[in-house]
This record gives C-alpha cells, structure tokens and sequence, in this order.
C-alpha cells in the first residue's frame, strides 16, 4: 500500500497544501478565535493568550505549508514532505484523540479524528517511495 500511487505525489501536495493553508493555516494564523469560535469551542474573558497560541499554531502550520509548497515548486525533498506530514498527521490524532477520550473539546474537533486518520491512509497512498525514509 505504501506509494501505491507515488506518481501523483506533487498532486496530492498541491491540492494538501491549498487546501490546508485556506482552510488552517492562515485563518488560524490570523484570525485565530474567529477560527475557534467557528469551530465551535468557547472563548475565555481573557483573549490575549488564546490569540497568542492561535497565531503560533498557524505560524507552524505555515511553516508545514512552506516545506510543501518547496517540494512541489522544485520537483525534490517530497520524502521529506512526506516524512513531515507523517508526523504531523499522527501528533494532531493524538491530540483529537485525547481531546475526545477526556471530553475537552467540542464535537467539531472529535469529528476531525476522522480527518487525520483519512490523512495518514492518503499520505501512504502518495508516498514517493517504497519504504519510508525517516
């Protein structure tokens, strides 16, 4: 199952990538309670702090763009991509996962469980190699 569909691998990222950076990256980035409250979880009196982990939060995730934005614009590095999506990918499950298990968070971020698992099969389907590389 592992880059079963390689070929498509600059595809896959282009599309990952618009996708990610206008739906997470930049309204976490720049607007990060209007993200928050859209998503349905509940704001504090005190928004400084929340504002502040919102913009870094997008800041990383803008970060991840870069990385794929680079591999799909220069043709190379797209294992690394890969590898980084990979990590990505499983870290933001253990945090929905945790989330759900403890009953912290709202329905909206439960329901993403889905999404990252969804992510990870479609990260091995595209992944530009046989073996993976970490």
């Amino acid at each position: 199952m592992l880059g079963l569909y390689a070929q498509h691998s600059r595809e896959y990222l282009l599309v990952l990538m618009i996708g990610t950076t206008v739906f997470f990256a930049l309204p976490i980035f720049i607007s990060p309670l209007r993200w928050a409250r859209l998503m349905q979880w509940r704001i504090p009196d005190h928004e400084h702090l929340a504002i502040y982990f919102g913009r870094c939060l997008g800041a990383f995730i803008l970060v991840v763009e870069a990385t794929m934005l680079r591999s799909v614009s220069t043709g190379t590095s797209f294992s690394y991509a890969f590898d980084v999506l990979f990590l990505v990918f499983a870290m933001m499950l253990v945090v929905h996962i945790y989330g759900a298990v403890k009953r912290i968070q709202p329905i909206t971020e439960t329901l993403e469980i889905g999404f990252w698992l969804l992510l990870l099969v479609l990260n091995t389907l595209f992944y530009p190699a046989t073996s993976i590389t970490l």
